[in-house]
């Protein structure tokens, strides 16, 4: 039986990296008693999976990770199981059972949103927003990105869907998984660069609000969040 849980990252737990974060739910699960999978062999480990591994550093709410479990609980008990050994910075949003023949989270992953806010102290000159709108009206946006060929120059452009500024934060939907990548701090420092603007990394607060698979056809993109892909189990 597939599993897809959903979950969210805050606090001070921002700051665990994606192998840490794996290990914490290996011992999250074992606590919980749940009967989950493991692998054949001489190492035997259980079968798990995350969507796309967020950045040291930001915050979430909309995580995912799949697991095969032998037997499950209700979805109800599940998550009280689960956020029973949760410490704080961490909670279980959603455990929904997936259709047998459905592909792992990793491998769906087509866009995220983010939003973005300036740490105190850190807020542009006033009129970065009318220069944000401008930036995005461009035909391009280049960048130089570093893949595993080594750096590229790539138009970034496409991969915005959509974009808002709100007061001092900026809404974001952008392409993700293993096609087309775009961290929102590339973003930002393009924009930078661009306007002349000071942004550096360390000025920014991200934090992902949800990601999506594709299920839209003929080159239309319908977004839909991964746990829409699985049922609760009563």
């Amino acid at each position: 039986m597939n599993i897809r849980v959903k979950f969210r990252k805050y606090g001070t737990l921002k700051f665990i990296g994606h192998l840490d974060v794996m290990r914490y739910f290996q011992k999250a699960i074992r606590r919980a008693g749940l009967d989950i999978c493991y692998s054949e062999g001489f190492s035997p480990h259980m079968i798990m999976s995350f969507a796309s591994p967020l950045g040291v550093g930001l915050t979430s709410d909309g995580e995912y990770m799949d697991i095969r479990v032998n037997t499950s609980p209700s979805s109800g008990e599940a998550l009280a199981r689960l956020n029973e050994t949760m410490a704080e910075g961490m909670e279980v949003l959603s455990w929904k059972q997936l259709p047998a023949d459905s592909k792992n989270a990793m491998s769906v992953v087509a866009a995220a949103d983010y939003e973005l806010r300036f740490r105190p102290g850190y807020r542009p000159e006033e009129g970065w927003q009318e220069k944000f709108r401008k930036f995005l009206s461009l035909d391009q946006i280049l960048v130089d990105k570093k893949t595993k060929k080594g750096q590229k120059t790539l138009d970034i452009r496409p991969w915005i869907y959509q974009w808002e500024t709100n007061g001092d934060g900026i809404f974001l939907q952008v392409s993700a998984g293993s096609v087309h990548n775009l961290k929102p701090e590339l973003l930002m420092q393009a924009f930078g660069l661009w306007s002349g603007l000071e942004i550096p990394p360390s000025s920014l607060l991200v934090h992902r609000k949800e990601i999506y698979a594709d299920q839209g056809t003929d080159g239309r993109h319908r977004f839909v969040p991964l746990e829409a892909a699985g049922e609760n189990i009563e």
